[in-house]
């Protein structure tokens, strides 16, 4: 899978996902991560990006004409690789020569999905980001200052998504978060890929509770179930616990996740017990 982001602060990226789970899946090729930085294709011979908006206002937008340019860029150099081998590693571009060619500035004739991130957007989940995993690119638009022109994000933009209400000085960190959580899901880049299947938000329900060494800890001791051996039973245990963290802590994903008859009965007693 290939993540492209087209960034002011390339090095916030790379510095940010060449490490741990995801680096890793980086260096084996399983991911590949390549950075653009939209000053590159300013006209302006300061690499100014951003300009006074119109109407008044405080702060500066970002201009449409460098990022056009970018975007135009990247679905070219997705478009050469289709040609060519698939590419590994991650690459902050940065001085090319080409950038303003009239070849490279062609546009591809399929477009690629480009995520802007917005606090206008749909709250991102795990749902999307399984949605997202099944894209082979995927191109990130980060914002900064009082955001993009609209016309551009108009011609570019496929998916307005936000990673919670609240506001932050860019769209670097929310990319970020959203690129480890479809990473994830690519076969391979977890070491046990069973575990991007049965964890938080499985069938809309939390995550069970996890336990592991020693047996008791300051007298605090292991569920006698996880010791039994017993799979089907240990499996039970496990998905009413998941239903009841979910019903203490997040009951909105109650109304969307996915039960037996039997799981149904067992939240029914439960909700009933914790009324009365």
């Amino acid at each position: 899978m290939n993540f492209y982001v087209l960034t002011l602060f390339p090095e916030m990226i790379e510095q940010g996902l060449n490490t741990s789970i995801i680096g890793r899946a980086l260096e084996k090729g399983l991911l590949s991560l390549k950075t653009v930085d939209i000053r590159n294709f300013s006209e302006n011979k300061h690499n100014r990006v951003d300009d006074y908006p119109y109407g008044g206002g405080a702060g500066m937008v970002m201009a449409p004409g460098p990022v056009y340019r970018a975007h135009q860029y990247v679905e070219e150099l997705i478009r050469n690789e289709k040609n060519t081998a698939e590419f590994t590693g991650g690459i902050n571009i940065t001085g090319h020569e080409d950038i303003n060619d009239s070849n490279t500035l062609k546009t591809n004739t399929k477009k690629t999905r480009v995520i802007y991130l917005t606090p206008q957007g749909r709250v991102f989940n795990q749902t999307m980001a399984e949605e997202f995993a099944k894209d082979e690119d995927l191109i990130f638009l980060c914002g900064h200052y009082e955001g993009i022109d609209e016309r551009i994000l108009e011609m570019i933009v496929t998916d307005y998504v936000s990673i919670g209400d609240y506001v932050l000085t860019g769209g670097e960190l929310p990319s970020m978060v959203m690129i480890d959580a479809i990473a994830r899901l690519v076969p391979g880049v977890l070491n046990n890929d069973v575990s991007a299947e049965f964890e938080s938000f499985q069938d809309n329900l939390l995550e069970y509770p996890q336990y592991t060494r020693p047996e008791v800890f300051m007298e605090r001791s292991v569920p006698e179930i996880l010791l039994s051996g017993h799979h089907a039973k240990i499996e039970e245990w496990r998905k009413q616990q998941s239903i009841l963290r979910t019903a203490n802590t997040r009951p909105d994903l109650l109304e969307k996740a996915v039960l037996t008859s039997k799981e149904k009965k067992f939240l029914h007693d439960y909700l009933n017990k914790q009324a009365d």
